[in-house]
């Protein structure tokens, strides 16, 4: 099997090259998963992720990611694992935000409508 070089991947480099409303693109590959770097200016649609987990960690700004029952905001530094299966949105807490994902290789995004909130919650 071969390997791929060893190298540095300066973050705040690679995000400051980011334009436009959204960019997503892998930066290394861990294994059969892969280390993305995100940049939104707008809300993500909603969707979910019915075949793996997905972890935020910002970098840039700040995201909130919405689920059916609460909005959770995540500062540079923060991580938050969002569970397979669970539907979400991303939307940035300012003008912009940056943040890496970890996640399957092969991963389904599957668009959805906004859950209704459980009255019980």
């Amino acid at each position: 099997m071969a390997r791929s070089e060893v190298h540095v991947i300066d973050l705040a480099k690679v995000a400051g090259l980011m334009t436009g409303d959204y960019q997503n693109d892998v930066l290394s590959t861990v294994n059969d998963h892969v280390v993305r770097i995100g940049m939104m200016t707008a809300p993500y649609f909603w969707h979910l992720h019915p075949d793996s987990d997905e972890i935020f960690l910002v970098v840039e700004g700040s995201v909130w990611v919405d689920l059916a029952n609460r909005s959770l905001e995540l500062l540079p530094g923060q991580l938050l694992t969002i569970p397979a299966g669970t539907p979400h949105r991303t939307r940035p807490g300012g003008v912009r935000s940056v943040n890496l994902t970890f996640e399957s290789a092969g991963m389904t995004t599957l668009a959805c409508e906004q859950p209704q909130a459980d009255p019980g919650s």
